[in-house]
C-alpha cells in the first residue's frame, strides 16, 4: 500500500522537487496550489497526510488547517505545515491550529520525508507495518491476524480490510459511499447495501455474543469505530 500525500503548494519548482522525492520514496502525490481545492481533495481523495504551505491561493494554509480539523471527515488527518514563516510565534500558531509538524523553508527534501514518515509512524501505524490497536482490538497488519482481549478473531478478506480502515481512523464516521471507495475501490461497482452486510459480519466476528459493540451506527451518516458505540444491529 503506497501512502497518499496531498501536497498543497503554489511554487511550481518546489512542487516538482517535492513530488519527485516523495514518489521516489514510494508515496503517491496529489497536488494543488489552491486552499479551497485542497479542502475538496482532502475530503474526496482521502489522503494519508497533507503537506500544507501557509501562503497559498484563495485560502491561507492556516485556515485550511483549521477547517480540516473542524470537519468530522478530516479531523484526524495528519498535517505537516511547510512554510517560509519561521518565527516562533508562527510555528506556535501553526501547531496550535492543528498541524502535527512544522517545517520551515529552505528545507532538505530528505528531512521533509523523514518528518513525513515520523508523523505517519505515529498517527498511521499501518502504513509503516506496525500493529493497529483500539479498544482491545489488535491487528497485526504484517501477519494478517486480529485479536480482541487476547482472543483470536477470524475475519474474511473484506471484513479485514474494513476493520483495518476503521482502526486507521478511530472515532471517524464514514458514509457507506466512503467505505465503498476505501475498502472496495472506486473502480468496482458494489451496491451500498453491501456495506451493511459486511458491517454485520464484522460485528459478529469482533463482538461475539457478549462483548460490547464498538462499531457505532450513526443514523443517516454511516459507521464509526467508537468506544461510545451502542448495541445496534443494522
Amino acid at each position: 500500500m503506497r501512502p497518499k500525500i496531498l501536497l498543497v503548494e503554489d511554487d511550481a519548482n518546489l512542487v516538482e522537487l517535492i513530488c519527485y522525492n516523495l514518489e521516489k520514496e514510494g508515496f503517491d502525490v496529489i497536488r494543488t496550489g489552491d486552499g479551497e481545492e485542497a479542502l475538496v481533495l482532502a475530503e474526496e481523495d482521502k489522503p494519508d497526510l497533507v503537506i500544507l504551505d501557509w501562503m497559498i491561493a484563495n485560502l491561507s494554509g492556516i485556515e485550511v488547517c483549521r477547517r480540516l480539523r473542524r470537519a468530522p471527515g478530516t479531523a484526524n488527518l495528519p498535517i505537516v505545515m511547510l512554510t517560509a514563516r519561521a518565527e516562533e510565534a508562527d510555528r506556535i500558531r501553526g501547531l496550535e491550529t492543528g498541524a502535527d509538524d512544522y517545517v520551515t523553508k529552505p528545507f532538505s527534501p530528505r528531512e521533509l520525508i523523514a518528518r513525513v514518515r515520523a508523523v505517519l509512524r505515529r498517527l498511521r501505524p499501518a502504513l509503516s507495518g506496525g500493529n493497529l490497536d483500539y479498544a482491545g482490538i489488535i491487528m497485526d497488519t504484517a501477519a494478517h491476524k486480529v485479536t480482541r482481549d487476547g482472543q483470536s478473531v477470524q475475519l474474511g478478506p473484506t471484513e479485514f480490510r474494513l476493520l483495518r480502515h476503521f482502526l486507521e481512523h478511530p472515532g471517524r464516521v464514514f458514509s457507506r459511499e466512503q467505505l465503498l471507495d476505501a475498502v472496495w475501490g472506486r473502480d468496482v461497482y458494489v451496491e451500498q447495501r453491501t456495506v451493511d452486510v459486511h458491517i454485520r459480519r464484522l460485528r459478529k466476528a469482533v463482538n461475539g455474543e457478549v462483548l460490547p459493540d464498538v462499531i457505532r451506527t450513526v443514523r443517516s451518516a454511516g459507521y464509526a469505530l467508537d468506544l461510545e458505540a451502542v448495541p445496534m444491529r443494522t
